[in-house]
């Protein structure tokens, strides 16, 4: 059996509680608190999982090796805990550890503190939702943030809660936006600087998307920053009063007219913070409404990545992964940074990878956002041939896009062109992140091989109301399997393995030095993938489908995995004829712990 070596900063920390409880007495030492350093070498800390990625990079790499390719086989339950009651259904969370606790969420917005090593419930906290609450894609919350002695989560009314992480009990709650307006929350909140980093949700209903930087521990805002060209962004006074800090982009650069208003371009992932170039990395939703024939233009800052600078709270770059998106690909998924060995120049360049719902795999310089590959990982994909990497711009099939239900050859002003096109808005890859090894070098993307009949019709805004004007019915593309858990390599854009899945995959992938890669499966299994080859080395049925990221830590020398477990989320709900096909699947709310048997 492997060794664990303990990473240096749990032992400082070790010994700073040993001298506390020397001065202050057994039993009068404080409990510990989150610091900045502990949140921005969290990649390294094996001791602890203290943000949305393991590490705020986001790579969900670990360097732990104890399970590993030929001990896995050994991994058997440590203990498993139910969320309980009725709310049995779509649990995407990523859960945190530390200080010999775990704190996850469940959907309709509950947040768990368990024991560490046995799982025993020490507190919990439930949201109070009223009713009319608007979620684009099911109950969902996919995790928390922890700062100081302050664990923090997002609610579907759009607020933001801290409690006090060793008693439950509220310490500040704040309103992110109205949800009567169709705003929501449904993402990991992220610590940069101190600072608690959100975006909002509810592209669907003509929301302007927004991020907000806040003071973690008092929940005070300090900047915001919209996400839709047009809108102004903030600062904010001692007395909480706003400053203007600016325009995003030139009102009416590229949204002609008055829909800039209500633009969508929802921010609803976790942010990641590079401290290596100093910048926040987020991505942004689809443009409103759907029906792109309203809104000529690029439509700035929807479908894209920006690069906002944590002190001003400026756009410092972006990039559109979809200009004029009209067919919902957004571009909320995660950028991660990692090292790019360029084979133009031969020299390694400061990068961040990105698998867009668009089915095109972008890397760019994460210094200047300048596109330096871009490629397909699935398949198949119907709206652009390419994209030119001198411009940055996608080589587009206009014949693809949905019809103008105003213009079309006999139309009847009701409903515009059909047309089938792959990616589904579902994407080639949607929610559900990915991971990057430095190990191997590659990317491990749970992709989706799936199509759509999509059509426009007119639609007008109405505050509170669906603002799509768009028609959709997603099909599979495929009779054998619709996931695939592909090994991307970055630099040569070819797939190295694939892992294919009857049902498509909706949870996130765990990495490790152990040459493992973990992910769930909506049947209900939590897999364990050679890195190297794709091969199965093990799985573990939850009980119900894995649509949440695993992650991985040490407690005492002995290497631990968990994962959530509960099937739900957008595809039974958007899922269409994919709807219908695992339609079988059963829903549930539950963490489960695993360990090495006899560890």
């Amino acid at each position: 059996m492997n060794k664990i070596r303990t990473k240096a900063p749990s032992v400082v920390r070790l010994t700073a509680v040993a001298a506390a409880m020397m001065l202050l007495g057994a039993g009068q030492a404080t409990a510990k608190g989150v610091t900045d350093a502990d949140i921005v070498n969290d990649a390294t800390i094996t001791t602890q999982v203290v943000t949305h990625g393991l590490g705020t990079k986001g790579q969900r790499y670990s360097p732990l090796v104890q399970v590993n390719a030929q001990t896995v086989k050994d991994l058997v339950p440590a203990w498993s805990f139910s969320f309980g009651g009725e709310k049995q259904r779509g649990q995407q969370s990523q859960p945190l550890v530390f200080d010999g606790k775990m704190y996850v969420t469940g959907s309709y917005s509950r947040i768990y503190a368990l024991d560490v090593k046995t799982g025993a419930k020490l507190w919990k906290y439930e949201h109070r939702l009223p009713d009319g609450i608007m979620p684009c894609c099911d109950v969902i919350n996919r995790g928390a943030a922890i700062y100081d002695n302050l664990v923090i989560f997002g609610t579907l009314d759009a607020k933001l809660v801290a409690l006090d992480k060793d008693t439950g009990k509220v310490v500040w709650r704040e309103t992110i936006e109205d949800y009567k307006a169709g705003y929501s929350f449904t993402a990991a909140p992220q610590i940069v600087k101190g600072m608690v980093i959100t975006g909002n949700s509810g592209g669907e209903f003509g929301i302007v998307g927004r991020v907000d930087a806040r003071d973690a521990k008092t929940g005070k805002l300090i900047w915001s920053r919209p996400t839709v060209e047009g809108h102004m962004g903030h600062k904010y006074d001692a007395e909480g009063k706003p400053v203007d800090n600016g325009i995003s982009g030139k009102t009416n650069a590229t949204w002609p007219g008055d829909l800039w208003k209500t633009g969508g371009a929802a921010p609803w992932q976790a942010a990641y913070y590079d401290p290596d170039v100093d910048l926040i990395f987020i991505g942004t939703g689809n443009p409103a409404p759907w029906n792109s024939w309203l809104r000529p233009g690029d439509n700035l800052y929807s479908s894209s990545t920006l690069a906002i600078s944590p002190d001003t709270g400026k756009i410092v770059w972006h990039f559109q992964n979809t200009p004029h998106d009209g067919w919902d690909f957004d571009g909320v998924n995660e950028f991660i940074s990692f090292e790019y060995n360029d084979p133009k120049t031969g020299k390694m360049v400061k990068a961040g990878g990105k698998a867009d719902r668009n089915g095109f795999f972008f890397v760019n310089d994460r210094t200047n956002g300048k596109l330096l590959n871009a490629f397909p990982f699935v398949n198949r994909i119907d709206w652009a041939k390419g994209f030119d990497l001198k411009t940055g711009r996608p080589i587009t099939n206009p014949e693809n896009r949905p019809g103008n239900p105003f213009a079309d050859a006999g139309g009847d002003g009701k409903k515009g062109k059909d047309v089938f096109v792959a990616p589904s808005f579902l994407g080639g890859k949607n929610q559900m992140p990915m991971a990057f090894s430095p190990k191997s070098g590659l990317f491990y993307v749970p992709a989706n091989e799936w199509g759509m009949d999509i059509w426009n019709e007119p639609v007008s805004y109405k505050r509170g109301a669906a603002y799509l004007g768009a028609g959709f019915t997603i099909k599979p593309l495929h009779e054998d399997y619709i996931g695939s858990l592909r090994a991307v390599d970055p630099v040569s854009g070819k797939i190295v393995w694939e892992a294919k899945n009857n049902a498509p995959l909706w949870g996130g992938v765990l990495a490790t030095a152990g040459d493992l890669v973990f992910y769930g499966t909506p049947e209900g299994y939590l897999k364990a993938v050679h890195a190297q080859t794709g091969e199965e080395l093990w799985k573990f049925q939850t009980g119900s489908g894995v649509i949440a990221p695993p992650i991985t830590w040490e407690d005492d020398g002995k290497q631990y995995l968990a994962v959530v477990s509960g099937w739900g989320g957008a595809v039974p709900l958007w899922g269409g004829d994919v709807a219908k096909r695992v339609n079988y699947l059963e829903q549930g709310g539950s963490v489960w712990v695993f360990k090495l048997h006899g560890n």
